[in-house]
């Protein structure tokens, strides 16, 4: 059975489950967007997308980043409150069912190593709530400072992400023409790392 997600109760909690760079300086910030040139890994944004969790390591992710986001707000038993909540199948954020001593152990874990900032994927352009812009606008600013940098992995990383952001399959064909390169050039330069994860992101939608 399907469960709808229950974020009003991380709302109603006022639990932060995202959080946009703090250290670094957008190349461009404007009403719609902001974009860094090389990058930046301090975007944390949860629970944007339909995609639930479907992994432990996911989850364990999960849970360093909503430590980390929160570790001055709350105290350790209120966070394995939380925890357990995100876990619970019926909450609608994790698509398993889970052993209370196996989420025991990675509750010990995060409470153990949480603290620092958690491996997160870096980011180039990060779109702004209420920005107004349709997903063929976005695709269109996507593709528009894409077509900046050279085609290389990073690059078409960077698209598979943004495709995967607004819950779209990522096919060769619609990387081909965000990147306005042919789909055999994209076939080139997609080496078995990107594949294996265009897989992983597709099953997440």
């Amino acid at each position: 059975m399907s469960h709808e997600r229950n974020i009003q109760w991380l709302n109603d909690r006022r639990i932060n489950y995202r959080r946009d760079p703090v250290n670094d300086t957008p190349d461009i910030d404007n009403e719609s967007y902001m974009y860094f040139a090389n990058g930046t890994y301090e975007y944390y944004r949860l629970f944007y997308t339909p995609s639930k969790i479907t992994t432990y390591k996911s989850l364990k992710w999960h849970f360093l980043v909503l430590y980390y986001l929160n570790m001055d707000n709350i105290i350790n038993s209120d966070f394995v409150t939380l925890a357990r909540f995100i876990a619970d199948k019926e909450n609608g954020f994790v698509t398993f069912f889970i052993k209370s001593k196996v989420l025991d152990n990675i509750i010990i874990d995060v409470l153990q190593q949480g603290g620092d900032a958690p491996k997160n994927r870096k980011r180039k352009i990060i779109f702004k709530d209420y920005s107004g812009l349709s997903f063929e606008q976005k695709m269109k600013v996507v593709g528009q400072l894409s077509g900046r940098q050279k085609l290389d992995k990073e690059k078409i990383y960077d698209t598979m992400l943004y495709l995967n952001d607004f819950g779209k399959p990522i096919t060769n064909g619609r990387l081909a023409g965000l990147l306005d390169c042919s789909v055999r050039t994209i076939q080139r330069h997609i080496c078995v790392d990107l594949k294996q994860e265009k897989q992983r992101l597709n099953e997440e939608i």
